[in-house]
């Protein structure tokens, strides 16, 4: 096993063998050694000492520390082996009782968003750190126990630069000069028991901006939002500061338990590889979230939701933990499933989008793509090591998750529910848990067997299709109403669903909903006898209000009425869900691509929800561009741009809607759209209203790139117009868009043979280098994809130090997808048969080829 993976099995291990009580973490980020001399590689590297206060059973064992090497370490004031240290552990043999290690080590700063991020601002120099320690890289900062049941009180003490800003998971702190001219000390107190993960540093030249929010019975508590310098004008901290006192108002009534730390506060952090994390009392989002150009509400409404999916945790996950990452999946699926009911009650008291609408648009359709891949895997899985660990924060764990949890709040009540969710924060407070002890609660709350539910939601993968069967007498009224459920031949779990039946008819007020019921179903066929004699209608929606987890079908009279009347369908949600079912049926080729942009040209012009809007688009530019054949391709193109186009046109000036669709026509666009982009960025033909700001700039900017209408000079000339982090790694990406073999063999030797590169210029580079009409300049990546796979399952070369998320982003976005045919698939398949693959090759793999055989077989299909 790597040596920095962790088994399941050896944390049980030594949990049965040691007990942590607390730490006390020194991290001296002043650049020099224990001794006081400067550090060979002070913006490298940096010295921390961690005292670890723990009980034995007397039985060996080992502490976690990834680092350089050990200048010292002591039990009990008895000094070790420095050398001891081996393979990412320092060994323990210490008799039964009370004991304290101490670890004095040399540890580096990492620029791969894990551990301790290390960013310097190129807009003006200066230094911003934060720590990224989920799953298991807190140990990369300092000595610990690190797994999630070895929790403990924790007090750290920084030594940084005078000036700097330094926070933790504490509000208890105190700050001294020394013992450097040039060095502070922070002192903070400590904090109520938490894992190692859930622990926190931000430390740099942050801009503060002070406040605090109102907790039910602890009065007001400090909640400060920090961000960069150069971000400052962009930190729309009043907003950020609303959303999250009234989310505290939401989950301290829901929760029936106070909010459990000292402080709230949040830090926007650049080059940040997830959305954001929860550490205990101190949050980090990614300062992508800080908009420094026009955005849509719906971007807004994401980052308000991000924002209480974070705050939800402070109760279900830092609170109450995981025993082990087997429960992953409750982790995060409580946090997705709770920051839309939040949001849901904030909406319902001062107005807004319902957000359950927004998930359908879009989480859930990512929970749908992800349990259809050939990677799909239990909610709860089988977390056997860490390794397992990393490949499960997807939407199976999010969105599927969450939606099964809805499920279940349908099953159970959503009173009963939110009642065994109290008994069970308050039973199991400061400590850890499994899903048993959730269900148990549920269950004695509820007075439902949740047995049933648990086996065939939770422990089983794949998704279910569920379609409307039936006859009809000559009135159109049903004579006979089945609902047909099937699964894959892989999974043919067939599962218990609360499902509702909606008939919509088309009236004078639109498309609305004149009948319908919700019902149980089971197994492969449910007659609804209750139907019998009703109305057909003009549209037939299974899971109508979305209650439960299925793939929909249409049938081809309902498909038919939406084409011609989608807009007319008056309810946000229905419609959310029949934009779903539409994508589905065409990713699944049972309806033609260009059928599917030919229904988001009929309805994209009333759709009003946001996130809907921008989805569609994406998807419909998706459909084109990868489901439809090459030799029908360029029409339906033309179609899609047409229509973008024409509502560009007639939308409002200066609307969401007007910015959304900019963005999409950007996207799709090809080379008859060059004088109008660079006619936008020289100011002519703009339509009224538009802000062509600088997000908006890059964006046209990379998509001239993309068409082959934007050079080097013409790239430098707008990066030296933007001075800042963002401009250097767009640039990075339109460099890698352009369609020249050079401008592709120097982004392909970045990606894959350049150590250092930025965490979000890397990411910018890769996403950037695939694309649609570049075909004939990319042919010779799809060997030298296979010779990179080979690197980095080795990690030879810079992949030996490269964290998970880079590894992924090259597997993922550097995949031949543009030039992959049947015959290189093939090839594929038989390299990797005779290999030895890491987990994550093999998934991020088998995964890609699986998209790439999906577009194949919609290419087809379109022909029909």
């Amino acid at each position: 096993m790597n040596p920095v993976n962790i088994s399941r099995d050896e944390a049980r291990t030594r949990s049965g063998i040691v007990r942590t009580l607390g730490y006390r973490v020194v991290v001296d980020l002043s650049g020099r050694d224990p001794q006081g001399n400067p550090l060979a590689d002070p913006t490298g590297t940096f010295v921390s000492s961690s005292t670890i206060h723990f009980t034995s059973t007397g039985e060996p064992t080992h502490a976690d520390l990834i680092a350089d090497g050990v200048y010292a370490a002591e039990l009990d004031g008895v000094p070790l082996d420095p050398a001891a240290h081996h393979d990412h552990r320092y060994p323990i043999e210490a008799p039964a009782g009370e004991h304290q290690l101490t670890i004095v080590a040399l540890c580096r700063y990492s620029h791969s968003g894990e551990g301790l991020h290390r960013f310097v601002d190129p807009a003006d120099g200066k230094v911003y750190l934060y720590s990224q320690f989920e799953i298991a890289d807190a140990r990369r900062v300092y000595a610990n126990f690190e797994q999630p049941d070895q929790k403990g009180t924790f007090q750290l003490q920084v030594l940084a630069p005078t000036g700097w800003t330094v926070i933790s998971n504490s509000a208890e702190v105190t700050v001294a000069q020394g013992p450097y001219d040039d060095i502070s000390t922070w002192q903070f107190g400590p904090t109520p028991r938490i894992s190692t993960y859930l622990t926190a540093l931000v430390a740099g030249d942050y801009h503060v901006d002070e406040g605090t929010v109102r907790t039910r019975e602890g009065g007001d508590i400090q909640a400060n939002i920090l961000c960069r310098q150069s971000m400052k004008e962009f930190l729309d901290a009043d907003r950020i500061r609303t959303t999250t006192q009234r989310g505290f108002e939401v989950y301290e009534a829901e929760f029936g338990h106070p909010y459990p730390f000292s402080k709230y506060d949040q830090s926007f952090v650049p080059e940040f590889n997830a959305g954001a994390m929860e550490n205990a009392g101190c949050v980090t989002h990614r300062d992508d979230y800080l908009f420094r150009s026009k955005v849509t509400a719906a971007a807004y409404d994401a980052r308000d939701n991000t924002i209480l999916h974070e705050l939800a945790h402070m109760w279900f996950g830092d609170l109450v933990t995981m025993t082990w990452w087997d429960d992953l999946w409750l982790n995060e699926s409580f946090a997705e499933w709770a920051s839309h009911h939040c949001q849901e009650k904030i909406v319902a008291r001062y107005g807004g989008v319902n957000p359950w609408v927004s998930f359908a648009n879009q989480r859930k359709t990512w929970g749908y793509a992800q349990d259809q891949l050939p990677t799909t895997h239990p909610i709860a899985a089988d977390m056997v090591d860490l390794a397992t660990v990393e490949q499960n924060f997807d939407g199976i764990t999010y969105a599927k998750g969450a939606s099964t949890l809805k499920q279940l709040v349908a099953f159970v009540g959503e009173d009963a529910f939110l009642a065994g969710v109290r008994a069970y924060l308050n039973a199991n407070a400061f400590g850890n848990s499994q899903l048993s002890d959730l269900l148990d609660q549920l269950q004695r709350s509820s007075g439902r067997d949740l047995s049933s539910f648990t086996e065939t939601w939770l422990r089983t993968p794949g998704v279910n299709t569920v379609r409307p069967d039936f006859d009809l007498d000559e009135n159109g009224a049903f004579t006979r109403f089945d609902i047909v459920q099937s699964a894959s031949a892989q999974f043919p779990t067939l599962r218990t669903h609360r499902l509702g039946i909606g008939i919509y008819s088309l009236t004078d007020e639109g498309l609305v909903r004149t009948d319908g019921l919700d019902v149980d179903i089971f197994g492969e066929r449910t007659p609804i006898a209750a139907l019998v004699g009703h109305s057909r209608g003009d549209l037939i929606l299974l899971n109508d209000a979305d209650l439960t987890y299925a793939k929909v079908r249409l049938d081809p009279a309902s498909l038919a009425t939406l084409t011609a009347h989608i807009g007319q369908l008056v309810d946000p949600l229905a419609r959310a869900l029949c934009w779903g079912a539409a994508w589905d049926m065409c990713r699944d080729a049972e309806l033609r691509a260009q059928d599917y942009v030919t229904l988001v040209s009929h309805g994209l012009a009333s759709e009003q929800d946001l996130t809907a809007v921008s989805s569609l688009i994406r998807q419909a530019t998706a459909a084109t561009l990868n489901y439809t054949d090459p030799s029908l391709r360029e029409e339906v193109r033309t179609g899609l741009i047409s229509t973008l186009a024409t509502l560009l046109r007639d939308a409002e000036p200066g609307s969401d809607h007007q910015l959304a669709l900019t963005n999409g026509l950007t996207g799709a666009i090809g080379i008859q759209g060059v004088p109008l982009l660079a006619g936008w960025l020289n100011g002519e033909e703009v339509p009224e209203g538009l802000d062509v700001d600088q997000d908006l700039r890059w964006r046209i900017v990379s998509t001239l790139a993309r068409l082959g209408a934007a050079d080097e000079s013409f790239i430098a000339a707008e990066q030296e117009r933007d001075k800042t982090s963002s401009g250097a790694e767009q640039a990075a990406g339109a460099r890698a868009a352009v369609p020249t073999a050079q401008a592709k063999e120097t982004a392909w030797k970045r990606a894959t043979d350049e150590a250092g590169v930025p965490n979000e210029t890397y990411r910018s580079i890769v996403s950037h280098f695939n694309n649609p009409d570049q075909e004939e300049v990319l042919k010779p990546y799809a060997a030298k994809y296979l010779q990179l796979c080979e690197v980095i399952n080795a990690e030879q070369g810079q992949w030996r130090e490269a964290g998970h998320a880079q590894v992924q982003n090259a597997l993922q976005w550097l995949f031949p997808g543009e030039v992959a045919d049947r015959a290189w698939l093939d090839e594929l398949s038989g390299w990797m048969s005779s290999r030895t693959l890491s987990s994550t090759v093999r998934r991020v793999l088998l995964e890609q080829a699986d998209g790439t055989e999906r577009a194949l077989r919609c290419q087809a299909f379109s022909l029909k």
